[in-house]
């Protein structure tokens, strides 16, 4: 059957499949003809200087591409290398926002400075045209935006030339302030050719073209309304700030209040990005909130505005969300697992609102969940490496949200929902869930994962669970303990021990939901030591470090012997400890120690380190989760920080935070946390200390075991 030959122009890029005939995943390609057989004939443009030039012509089939459109095609062409055109398209908001720019947007772009806002102010063809087959690529050229002097640029030109891949974020002209405009004249003495307005953002949804028509008398409006509209402004809310420059910058409310010297109610925001002259939190000498460098600011409440990007109905009418595609329908490169996202990443990815997996309908118990196991850590990763055509559907969805978190480090609502459906009971659906029943039947049911704990108790009996639940009484412990405490004593009074170092441990605190906490608070271990708490495992003595013959239960809470910490003996130091008056009624126990040990070689520990803390608040799960090996790498994630719109068409609108002082707190010695004042901490600290509900520990050296795939 010869090929039917194409109409209309038509461009496409290579998302999957093996290399076929001249073409690859991520090359773009210009379709020629099509075969009966549903394979497109076409030209394809290579990935160098001369991008724009076919550079040979091939075959591939049609469930192996992506159509483009000659604009969205020619913006992927200026990518480099083609992988980055791939990771572009699965941020189908981000890239429709990219292909509709128009001249004086306002884009956040990556910078050898880091990352830097500035205004689109020209399109540029790249390339020469030399023959009709050759394809112009499109790049933009910004200037860059300095908060002190306005516009940075004071020289006309050269403006340096971005990427469609170096834009983070997208502001559109009609969603900022007419202030910003006012140096349109000076640069029209540039002579270059301006970006083409084409349609508005699409985050706003079909709204634009009434936005941008009323946009000066909404302008008015706000600012006249401004000093009774900041009344409904709480900690946590989406704001924007006009500049006296006519600069609008974005960032959530962390602090409210009066500052000193002042006499009215002012706002301290953490912006979306770094500004020249902001702070860390700090107003004066006086610190109200912490937060990265130069992204403080401290303003009256009357100077701030709701954030116009998530701009929504207070009428009850329709209400759009910001996860719609717009004209880039959505885009999932399912062929390749994303690894977890690495720590010079994580921050500019996913700090901010809209950030992380969306909440809906009692569904936080399994975001948090989620994100505490599958943003960062590296003993989890495994288990989105199995090949796609062989997985469950339930596993399929839950790899995409996966994926979809790494790549563009927002999950909507929805790929959520699809999987609580899949769970396949109702209450999974709808209600309110424990993360520990959700853990097992994810790692049993969906992942077919071998319990990630073996247990052997005191009668010789081994079990398996996928989470540790500590049971002790109250008097066992002091006011605030620590993990590595309730730990030891859990499994010393239950007379449990671990048959294997795990490779994932997560450790259950004594609370049960919001209802009842055995402790106010808790002190994380970052490091937890379970060499004591190995079945036949070699252990060193309390007193002397010699290998321990003997474990005594009673001496564990002993004021006199370091109270919390498992003691274990020599046969000599067994001995000369129990002969004091307060310790003959003690009962020691003989060790199983292996026959092949010496008793002088040192006894090598194991330890696990802190990857993440779940915690629950009224009823509410949030996580805090360690995203590298930086002390102060830690973030805080709430799938339902705020809300935009009614109950009926409105939706949760979830936040991430940076969390440095969770770093300085927990490398503090263990001495001064026991003495430390929790209703002093930092607001994040304190919520830590006080809502733990689960400790997640992981073994980097060991991965998990291989998954099983008979279906349960």
């Amino acid at each position: 059957m010869e090929p039917k030959t194409v109409g209309k122009e038509k461009f496409f890029i290579v998302i999957r499949g093996k290399a076929r005939k001249g073409f690859c995943r991520g090359c773009v390609g210009r379709v020629e003809a099509e075969t009966q057989g549903g394979e497109l004939m076409g030209l394809l443009y290579s990935g160098c200087s001369n991008a724009g030039s076919p550079k040979t012509g091939g075959i591939v089939r049609r469930e192996d591409t992506y159509p483009l459109t000659r604009h969205q095609a020619q913006l992927l062409l200026f990518v480099s290398p083609a992988s980055k055109r791939l990771e572009l398209l699965c941020n189908p908001q981000l890239f429709s926002a990219i292909c509709e720019l128009s001249q004086d947007d306002l884009v956040v772009v990556k910078h050898k400075k880091g990352h830097l806002p500035g205004l689109v102010k020209n399109m540029m063809l790249i390339g020469r045209k030399e023959n009709k087959d050759d394809l112009h690529m499109l790049g933009f050229e910004v200037e860059f935006v300095d908060i002190d002097d306005n516009l940075s640029s004071k020289k006309p030109a050269p403006l340096p030339l971005f990427s469609a891949a170096d834009i983070v974020q997208v502001v559109p002209s009609y969603s900022v302030p007419l202030g910003l405009h006012w140096k349109d004249s000076q640069c029209g003495s540039l002579n270059r050719k301006a970006v083409t307005r084409i349609n508005s953002m699409p985050n706003v949804g079909s709204r634009a073209r009434q936005v941008r028509e009323n946009h000066t008398e909404q302008s008015v409006i706000q600012s006249q309304s401004s000093s009774t509209s900041h009344a409904s402004f709480e900690v946590g809310s989406m704001v924007e700030v006009v500049s006296n420059t006519g600069i609008t910058v974005y960032g959530v409310v962390r602090w409210l209040g009066v500052p000193g010297g002042k006499t009215d109610e002012w706002a301290g925001i953490e912006l979306d990005y770094d500004v020249n002259g902001c702070s860390d939190g700090k107003y004066g000498s006086q610190r109200y909130f912490t937060c990265k460098g130069n992204r403080g600011l401290f303003v009256p409440v009357t100077k701030c505005s709701p954030d116009s990007r998530f701009f929504c109905s207070s009428t009850g009418s329709e209400t759009h969300q910001p996860t719609e595609a717009g004209p880039v329908s959505p885009f999932e490169d399912s062929d390749k697992d994303t690894p977890p996202i690495p720590e010079s990443e994580a921050s500019s990815l996913l700090v901010g609102k809209m950030k992380g997996i969306q909440g809906h309908f009692n569904s936080c118990y399994l975001d948090a969940t989620l994100f505490s196991l599958f943003s960062s850590s590296v003993t989890l990763e495994h288990i989105c490496q199995k090949p796609a055509d062989t997985e469950k559907p339930i596993t399929c969805s839950l790899r995409k949200i996966v994926n979809c978190l790494r790549r563009r480090g927002f999950v909507p609502a929805q790929s959520v929902m699809n999987f609580r459906e899949q769970l396949g009971c109702d209450t999974f659906r709808t209600e309110e869930k424990d993360p520990e029943e959700f853990i097992t039947l994810l790692f049993q049911k969906v992942l077919c994962v071998e319990p990630l704990l073996k247990l052997r108790s005191g009668q010789e009996t081994s079990q398996g669970a996928y989470t540790f639940q500590i049971f002790l009484e109250k008097e066992q412990m002091g006011q605030m303990p620590t993990v590595q405490q309730l730990l030891d004593t859990s499994c010393l009074s239950s007379d449990l021990k671990f048959e294997e170092m795990p490779s994932c441990l997560m450790v259950q605190m004594p609370r049960f939901g919001n209802k009842y906490k055995m402790f106010s608070h808790i002190i994380p271990s970052t490091e937890l030591d379970i060499t004591d708490l190995l079945y036949n495992s070699p252990r060193e003595c309390f007193v002397c470090g010699r290998l321990a013959e003997y474990e005594c239960l009673q001496c564990l809470t002993d004021r006199k012997l370091q109270p919390g910490r498992i003691k274990q003996y020599c046969t000599v130091c067994n001995t000369q400890v129990h002969t004091h008056s307060s310790r003959q009624g003690h009962s020691p126990k003989p060790l199983a120690v292996p026959a092949e040990v010496s008793s002088d070689n040192p006894v090598p520990r194991h330890t696990m380190q802190l990857f993440a803390v779940l915690c629950i608040q009224t009823s509410h799960y949030v996580s805090f989760v360690k995203y590298g090996l930086n002390p102060h790498s830690w973030l805080f994630f709430d799938s339902m920080a705020d809300r935009c719109g009614g109950d009926q068409r409105g939706y949760n609108i979830p936040e991430i935070r940076a969390c440095p002082e969770l770093g300085d707190f927990l490398s503090q010695p263990e001495e001064e946390l026991a003495r430390a004042n929790p209703s002093q901490a930092p607001e994040l600290v304190r919520r830590l200390l006080c809502d733990s509900y689960m400790f997640l520990y992981q073994n980097p050296a060991t991965p998990l075991s291989e998954p099983n795939h008979q279906e349960s």
